[in-house]
């Protein structure tokens, strides 16, 4: 898909892979959001995106809030215009330090469906009708590999992102033949705040860094079909 003079939402762009992620879709012609709950980090990422002479806007709004969805897209159609690329990359792994299934509260465990799921099934929703009458659009969510292997302590993350990965497949089923594309990306994993957080006692210094993922994503973008609805994205490329 051109990403020049697209109108690109993405969510959770505050920092790590969202941020790297807006700096080099701005840095290819993307008219960018950046969509998330810090506005203070939000407008600074912006800043920088703006001074490197990319167009980005900063929009606060809590992804896991059912009230938040119409308001952020009306907005962010308002300054770029009909939204033609959407990316689902804010997300939590619920309570730190992460605890098992048994441990793990239900207030918890909601939380994180409804910032990791309900946000992005919302959200597409939202912008899915539109981008299908035009008869193109891209709908890409962020997933994880926490949602095809089971780790202790990441028993809600993995559960939201298996669960995202197939409400992914179901709008490409139902909705791809409009011309609208929907793809789940599961990238390497990358040295971030969140990564950080969630193992804090974890090795970083082999980990990927969010620049290199998102041009990666840039690519995968902008290029053809992918070779399937779900991809792995690394610094070394891209695998089915």
């Amino acid at each position: 898909m051109q990403i020049e003079g697209a109108a690109v939402l993405v969510t959770g762009g505050s920092r790590g892979l969202g941020a790297a992620l807006g700096h080099e879709l701005a840095r290819r012609g993307g008219r960018v959001v950046l969509a998330a709950r810090g506005l203070r980090e939000l407008r600074a990422v912006a800043g920088a995106i703006r001074a490197e002479g990319g167009e980005a806007h900063a929009l606060e709004a809590d992804l896991g809030s059912k009230d938040a969805i119409y308001p952020l897209v009306g907005a962010a159609s308002a300054l770029v215009g009909p939204l033609d690329i959407v990316v689902h990359n804010a997300a939590t792994v619920g309570h730190l330090p992460l605890r098992s299934l048994a441990d793990t509260a239900c207030e918890d465990f909601g939380r994180v469906l409804e910032v990791n799921l309900l946000g992005p099934f919302r959200l597409t929703q939202a912008v899915a009708g539109q981008m299908a009458l035009r008869g193109h659009g891209l709908v890409l969510a962020i997933s994880s590999d926490a949602a095809v292997n089971a780790y202790p302590g990441w028993g809600a993350y993995g559960v939201s992102k298996a669960a995202l990965d197939h409400l992914i497949r179901t709008w490409q089923v139902e909705l791809g033949a409009s011309g609208v594309r929907f793809l789940t990306v599961e990238p390497a994993d990358m040295d971030t705040r969140m990564y950080a957080e969630a193992l804090p006692e974890a090795e970083r210094s082999s980990l990927a860094r969010p620049a290199e993922i998102a041009s990666r994503l840039a690519d995968l973008i902008a290029g053809g079909e992918p070779p399937d609805a779900r991809v792995r994205v690394a610094p070394g490329g891209v695998a089915a």
